[in-house]
């Protein structure tokens, strides 16, 4: 895993046997190495708990804060908050191996380990692929286009009262 961008970097080598501690503060400029421009900013702090062992790593990657996205019903932009962690487990082998989304194997002379990637992950995992703005539900929200949705939802509402198709109505009259 090759990156010029030495912040995500956690050099393990040195480091006594235990827990260390790493925070991260991210915002929209992480994303432009992974092409992601899903939202307008981003505030998210990542904390990262290094536990080094004899034999391997343990790496707790949490993360908590807001992004702000377009709503998909009403394009809004609002705040909506995320939060999400993943844990890894880095052995030592003879090449670097995704062998499963919990466990990695870097080369046994490796010194680092470039952890942007999996941070990345953790973010966009945490976004749900449907983003409601919280006025929609709370019915607080004033917006244009959900004042038209409402009207069409109205409108067709009584469209199906009145358009009964009379295979239903004779099944209906059974009962």
């Amino acid at each position: 895993m090759e990156n010029n961008d030495k912040e995500y970097c956690l050099q393990f080598v040195g480091l006594k046997e235990g827990k260390h501690h790493f925070e991260y503060n991210i915002d929209k400029t992480f994303f432009e190495d992974f092409n992601y421009d899903e939202f307008q900013s981003a505030d998210i702090q990542s904390n990262v708990v290094l536990v080094k062992k004899n034999t391997h790593l343990e790496l707790d990657i949490s993360i908590k804060g807001t992004i702000n996205v377009s709503c998909d019903l009403t394009l809004e932009h609002f705040d909506l908050p995320i939060s999400n962690a993943v844990s890894l487990v880095v052995k030592f082998g003879s090449q670097f191996e995704e062998v499963d989304e919990n466990l990695i194997t870097i080369p046994a002379g490796s010194h680092e380990i470039d952890i942007k990637q999996y941070i990345y992950e953790c973010i966009v995992l945490a976004i749900p692929q449907k983003k409601i703005h919280p006025g929609v539900a709370d019915g607080t929200l004033d917006s244009e286009i959900l004042d038209k949705l409402n009207d069409l939802k109205t409108t067709k509402h009584i469209e199906d009262d009145n358009n009964t198709d009379p295979r239903w109505d004779k099944l209906k009259k059974l009962l």
